[in-house]
């Protein structure tokens, strides 16, 4: 993570956001839309072009872009019947053209899944400040994507609540210094990221296999889509959250701990040397650590209410079960193991996950998938971009394979 100065004197800061209409994205527009000092230069997104007509009519961004050619077209024709000005393109090349305008100051990367690291990566080589929600670009290409922000001058800050958290308890010359920095010669022990647990925190595990679409994804405190909120019941969100604070923060994997709050009220915490440890509070809400990254090192009015104290009725901490949470120890293994890992990890939990939201697999099946994807590629290599890709498009292969043989 490399942060350079910014002019914050700007009228105004044009911004970008990559996937406006998933729940990120829609945060961003509600903090942009309660600060003018930030206007929307474009909007891009998959297939809801019912949303993105609601966005462009409100935000007049200067361009748009949609996923296919057919979405791209409705919103189009429904825009032009608006009188609407904003410039309509589909495809993830002309994502990335966008993100590289000189006219963009921020990139929001909002994009779930390994569809947002090129449109990423591009933003990354423009050297602009990006704003990274999307943890797949790290978990897919950690060293190629910190080596890029470090060759380009991009700024990097993290909008994971919990990234933003370990951020905030930085020192400021850590977080100046990012992927550069020491956190033993800054006084840190460990960084302690924290997990609510998910819904089935407390269900018996023997009934885990039969969990339901609904129930998983129910989030008990965050609002968040569907394909994250599966994650988080799995806790391979943890573990991606895991691989993606190795690269953040320069960390080995000794550097790391998960801890349990089903709270999620502490967002996660810095342990010191001396004994102190530093902790980032709030409500759980996204618009806090986005208000963060899109001011820093400003702060502003993100419309999140304070946390009442008065309200709390008790913070708990517990380690995490990995034989309750298999997806996570798996996440956390690849991490140690390296960048094919950790891509063909990422890879796989996205076909697994796709799999179960469509009924195909059940909720324990998705941790079997996984591992034997894993299991089947322990050579694969991952130094370019290329290999990457490639890797990516293996693992996908393979995990294809295991559904239509073993679940159909």
């Amino acid at each position: 993570m490399i942060l350079n100065t910014f002019d914050v004197n700007h009228n105004q800061q044009q911004v970008c956001i990559l996937g406006s209409t998933g729940s990120i994205g829609v945060s961003t527009l509600d903090v942009i839309r309660q600060n003018p000092q930030f206007s929307v230069f474009a909007l891009t997104a998959g297939k809801n072009d019912t949303l993105m007509l609601a966005q462009c009519i409100e935000f007049k961004p200067d361009f748009a872009v949609m996923h296919d050619e057919q979405s791209a077209g409705r919103l189009k024709s429904a825009l032009h019947s608006h009188n609407s000005e904003t410039k309509v393109f589909s495809s993830t090349s002309a994502m990335c053209d966008l993100v590289k305008a000189h006219e963009v100051d921020i990139v929001m990367s909002a994009i779930v899944g390994a569809a947002g690291l090129l449109p990423t990566l591009a933003a990354v080589e423009a050297g602009k400040k990006v704003l990274l929600a999307n943890k797949e670009s790290l978990v897919m290409s950690g060293q190629l994507f910190i080596d890029k922000v470090k060759k380009h001058g991009a700024t990097l800050l993290p909008i994971d609540s919990e990234h933003n958290a370990i951020f905030q308890c930085l020192p400021r010359k850590m977080q100046k210094s990012g992927h550069n920095g020491n956190l033993l010669e800054q006084g840190i022990s460990k960084i302690l990221l924290t997990g609510s647990g998910g819904p089935f925190l407390k269900r018996d595990v023997n009934t885990l296999s039969s969990v339901t679409v609904d129930e998983a994804v129910a989030h008990p405190n965050w609002s968040m889509g569907r394909k994250i909120s599966v994650d988080s019941a799995t806790m391979m969100n943890k573990g991606l959250e895991f691989i993606e604070a190795k690269w953040l923060f320069n960390a080995s994997v000794d550097d790391i701990e998960v801890v349990i709050h089903p709270q999620s009220i502490i967002h996660s915490m810095v342990q010191y040397r001396d004994g102190s440890v530093l902790a980032q509070m709030g409500n759980p809400d996204m618009r806090t650590p986005i208000a963060h990254a899109l001011a820093y090192p400003s702060r502003i009015d993100s419309g999140v209410k304070p946390l009442d104290f008065t309200s709390v009725a008790d913070f708990s901490f517990t380690a995490p079960d990995l034989s309750r949470y298999p997806n996570l120890k798996l996440a956390m293994d690849a991490c140690r193991l390296g960048q094919a890992a950790t891509t063909v990890i990422n890879a796989a939990n996205e076909v697994a996950v796709s799999a179960f939201l469509s009924n195909k697999v059940g909720f324990t099946d998705i941790y079997k998938i996984n591992a034997q994807v894993l299991n089947k590629m322990p050579s694969a290599q991952a130094i370019t971009l290329d290999d990457i890709l490639d890797v990516d498009k293996n693992a996908r292969i393979y995990a294809f394979e295991i559904i239509n043989k073993e679940f159909a």
